[in-house]
């Protein structure tokens, strides 16, 4: 008998925090796991785990009931408004930054949180790695995906698994435009490449494998500040890596964070700094708003059920890659105000910049 198609969605926000942009408090964390657990006694969920990772909470819950379901996407929203409830009492900080309306209009689409989300028939072992990351953006996966699915030389079973020779499909999204474009690959990468180098803009959402066209990966692409016309926070993405038979091993999905790479955040969403891959424990972001941090919690999906996690950056394996980005973080932060530590000028229109620039508008002279 087949089995029945499972969907993990992993739905997060930022909806306040102590002190600072640092934590959510662990009040907010229990009135979700609550309100989850109450779904799962009630059928609506199969299992959940919650994550806290910086100032963000993500709800990693499985069911059966689609991508975009209308009552997983409610429960989520009302948990993030029990929680929101905690952090006004507390007067944390940012109380409800991430939900930027006053009700629920169907599904998360516009509303603020960020959504991952996949739908597919569990195998005789389904190993999943759930990566979240604090204070960048989603153009954040675009490297290490491009390392899972692309790079022998970061994935040797591209080369030498029969499963996966044939390579995988890339569906990238045009966050600006709001459109989207598939690059089969490895025939299409270097078309490929001249967007998702370019990572502001450009996000790859869905990753398939070409064999028998499984979904392998799924990112979050919510852009607050392009939805809310306004900084209001970074947008924290979360991203699920499918992974073993036919896909890259779990080895080989870690290894895309073995060497620091750059990504847009920081403090106050208008600076470069590399990311940092840590324990869950870790994920507070302190200094200057950083490093950026990267959460990988691993599962093995068993009808439904999540076993686990597995912390796998709590591995001495990536101390070394740790001392790197430290290292990179203080040659960047050198530069101050300067790029390129800080952002380009047009990336910085949806930050709180142009409020101060307005100041010189009349300053002007014709040379």
């Amino acid at each position: 008998m087949a089995e029945k198609e499972v969907t993990l969605s992993v739905i997060k926000a930022d909806v306040g925090s102590f002190v600072g942009h640092v934590q959510a408090h662990p009040d907010m964390l229990a009135v979700i796991r609550k309100e989850l657990g109450k779904a799962k006694d009630e059928g609506l969920i199969t299992d959940f785990y919650v994550a806290n990772v910086g100032d963000d909470i993500e709800l990693i819950m499985t069911h059966y009931r689609g991508d975009n379901n209308e009552q997983i996407h409610k429960l989520a929203w009302d948990a993030f408004l029990a929680a929101t409830a905690v952090a006004q009492e507390l007067k944390l900080y940012a109380a409800g930054q991430d939900l930027l309306s006053d009700s629920f209009a169907g599904n998360m689409k516009g509303l603020g949180p960020g959504v991952a989300e996949m739908t597919f028939a569990e195998r005789p072992s389904e190993p999943i790695v759930i990566f979240m990351a604090d204070k960048t953006d989603p153009g954040a996966w675009n490297l290490p995906l491009y390392k899972m699915f692309a790079d022998p030389f970061n994935t040797i079973g591209l080369i030498i698994d029969p499963k996966m020779h044939d390579g995988f499909k890339f569906e990238v999204h045009d966050l600006v435009k709001h459109c989207k474009v598939t690059f089969t690959l490895p025939e299409e990468l270097y078309d490929m490449l001249v967007l998702i180098g370019s990572p502001g803009r450009y996000c790859i959402k869905h990753v398939y494998a070409r064999r028998n066209q499984e979904i392998a990966a799924v990112t979050s692409t919510q852009r607050l500040n392009l939805m809310a016309g306004r900084y209001i926070g970074k947008d924290d993405p979360v991203c699920i890596v499918r992974c073993q038979s036919g896909l890259p091993a779990v080895g080989e999905v870690l290894e895309a964070f073995a060497q620091p790479h750059l990504v847009a955040g920081w403090m106050r969403g208008s600076h470069w700094g590399p990311l940092l891959p840590v324990p869950e424990q870790e994920s507070r972001p302190t200094r200057f708003d950083g490093p950026a941090r990267v959460v990988a919690l691993g599962f093995q999906l068993c009808h439904g059920r999540l076993i686990g996690p597995q912390d796998f950056f709590a591995d001495v394996a990536f101390d070394r890659v740790r001392e790197q980005v430290l290292e990179l973080a203080d040659q960047l932060r050198r530069l101050g105000p300067f790029e390129p530590h800080r952002l380009a000028q047009d990336q910085l229109e949806y930050t709180t910049l142009p409020l101060v620039a307005k100041k010189l508008e009349g300053r002007f002279e014709a040379l």
